[in-house]
């Protein structure tokens, strides 16, 4: 079914291209090129499988079937008829189509998705003599159509579900970080992997779980109950379930690592909690109630400081907010000189408002919002 090397593309967050091209190139992923929108390579199913195991910060993992020009619907029907679907969609298999347009003549997305869903319904109906089912909730292999400038890629996910969903959460509290950009940050931060790393906005426990994870090497995906690839027709078992089990082996949280979080209210230091019980990393994250401001940061620890602190959707009352950080900042002031900062807002005043020196700004998105990542030595 598969040849033995073929074209796949990982998308991730715009801005996260650098970083996901180095993740990709210690992977040791063959014939890497980075792209708008995420990083191209050629490789096995097996290079893949890898890719949605280990990869922090990608979304998907599409593997290419064929670009074509298309610039009506026929033309768009009658090349994507000329795929053979029976070796993608089995016989017993939900599947959805997923549309993307951008400066091309065929401008609706949705009329995309439907003219390629009418020519997978098509052909299978007539070479099996069976209706393939659509389901736009959970499907059993997603179809992306990308088109750009007239020109149409048709690829398979093999991931699934989006990669930021690692399989561990089971609170969500409000606007939580998503995974993928939670791991960004903590890359961008400099965090050297060893030394203490404190979270005074833990909120959901997104970054700490993200941490301990990448400091014991263990991979994002193996929380993960299944991936689309798992439903490819002639999936091998065996060897997918060596290669996760080798992942496991390999992952061991430092016992001396110190990873700090503290949350003002209850209800949710109780829900990260939940989360890092969920990730099998309960045991190696402190936890504390309390506001960031109160927080008893030791002099001379010379550790890091990663954070969320509440903004956009979480901010509630903007001057209780600035209170807050104004009284946060000042805290850092008083005790953590040494200490590097990582501070994601949504406002380049928030940093003003922590006091934080200039240092250096990355451009990043959070769930759709324009981020800022500020990362400083105080």
């Amino acid at each position: 079914m598969f040849p033995g090397r073929t074209t796949f593309f990982v998308t991730c967050a715009s801005g996260i291209e650098p970083l996901l091209h180095a993740e990709c190139k210690e992977l040791e992923l063959p014939k890497l090129e980075r792209q708008v929108g995420g990083v191209r390579f050629e490789g096995t199913i097996q290079d893949a499988w890898r890719a949605n195991l280990w990869l922090r910060t990608a979304i998907r993992v599409l593997l290419r079937l064929v670009r074509f020009e298309a610039a009506n619907g026929d033309e768009l029907y009658l090349r994507a008829g000329e795929v053979d679907w029976t070796q993608w969609i089995p016989s017993a298999a939900t599947f959805v189509v997923d549309a993307q347009t951008n400066q091309s003549a065929l401008d609706h997305s949705q009329f995309i998705a439907q003219r390629v869903k009418d020519a997978i319904v098509d052909q299978l109906r007539a070479k099996t003599g069976t209706r393939p089912s659509v389901d736009k909730e959970a499907p059993d292999v997603v179809v992306h159509v990308h088109l750009f400038k007239d020109r149409c890629t048709l690829s398979i996910d093999t991931s699934g579900e989006s990669l930021h969903k690692r399989g561990w959460r089971r609170f969500q509290g409000r606007a939580p970080l998503a995974e993928t950009t939670a791991a960004a940050v903590l890359q961008l931060s400099g965090w050297d992997r060893r030394s203490p790393l404190v979270d005074p906005f833990c909120g959901s426990g997104t970054l700490l779980v993200e941490a301990a994870m990448l400091a014991g090497r263990v991979a994002p995906g193996l929380s993960r109950t299944t991936f689309g690839f798992e439903r490819f027709i002639d999936h091998d078992v065996a060897g997918w379930r060596k290669m996760r089990d080798a992942a496991r082996e390999l992952a061991v949280v430092p016992k001396k690592l110190q990873l700090v979080g503290a949350e003002r209210d209850e209800k949710t230091v109780e829900g990260a909690l939940t989360n890092l019980e969920s990730a099998g990393l309960a045991e190696k994250v402190e936890l504390r109630l309390g506001r960031a401001e109160d927080y008893d940061y030791r002099r001379g620890w010379n550790a890091w400081i990663v954070t969320n602190p509440p903004y956009g959707e979480r901010i509630g009352d903007a001057r209780e907010i600035e209170r807050t950080l104004r009284a946060w900042g000042a805290r850092l002031a008083e005790r953590c000189q040494g200490w590097t900062v990582a501070m994601l807002a949504d406002d380049a005043k928030l940093f003003d408002f922590a006091r934080l020196p200039k240092g250096e700004t990355h451009a990043l998105k959070n769930g759709g919002l324009d981020c800022l990542l500020r990362v400083a030595k105080l």
